[in-house]
């Protein structure tokens, strides 16, 4: 009966170590958006050309290459026409959303596109903090990188949203923090 229960005991034990192993072998999930999804679905905007992150974020390209904060930081810009050009003066050239991106460079007018995230009256907010704490583009505006027309996916704009990343965080969620008193 010994012998019985100690064959029994290393088949679990060898059972267990298995699972151990299998469990620190997986890769780790994705990093998710810690931003509420939107509740109502929110179609993409009419844009000016095509333009799929999808796409362009699966080529390895990183949010900055095309969306930079100049000072004061207040908003993300869009892409200069030159930047997008830098690739698309070869790439697929033949393709008629390429050749209206080309005639914008060619006039030198910026690509009127047509800004998804808004921020609200009454909020004073800056990309500029945020990305200086480490914050991730991912982390507010989800899974941007899946996305072949840039939509509001997450309920970022939402007061609710941001206190509780703030709260998160031991960041302050004082109404003074977003909101200038008295208001402007």
């Amino acid at each position: 009966m010994k012998k019985l229960f100690d064959i029994v005991a290393m088949i679990a034990a060898a059972l267990m170590l298995l699972a151990a192993g299998a469990a620190q072998a997986q890769p780790p999930a994705p990093a998710a958006s810690a931003v509420q999804s939107n509740l109502a679905p929110h179609p993409a905007p009419e844009q000016p050309l095509p333009y799929s992150h999808k796409t362009h974020v699966g080529m390895g390209l990183p949010c900055q290459l095309c969306h930079t904060h100049p000072a004061p930081g207040q908003q993300m810009t869009f892409p200069a026409t030159a930047t997008c050009m830098k690739c698309h003066a070869t790439l697929v050239t033949d393709r008629p959303a390429i050749k209206k991106l080309a005639e914008y460079a060619k006039s030198k007018q910026p690509i009127p596109w047509v800004r998804v995230y808004k921020v609200l009256p009454g909020v004073t907010w800056t990309h500029r903090k945020h990305l200086d704490a480490g914050v991730q583009c991912e982390t507010c505006h989800g899974t941007v990188g899946d996305l072949d027309a840039m939509s509001e996916t997450t309920a970022v704009t939402g007061m609710a949203s941001c206190i509780s990343c703030h709260q998160a965080r031991s960041v302050s969620a004082a109404c003074i923090v977003c909101h200038a008193w008295p208001a402007k």
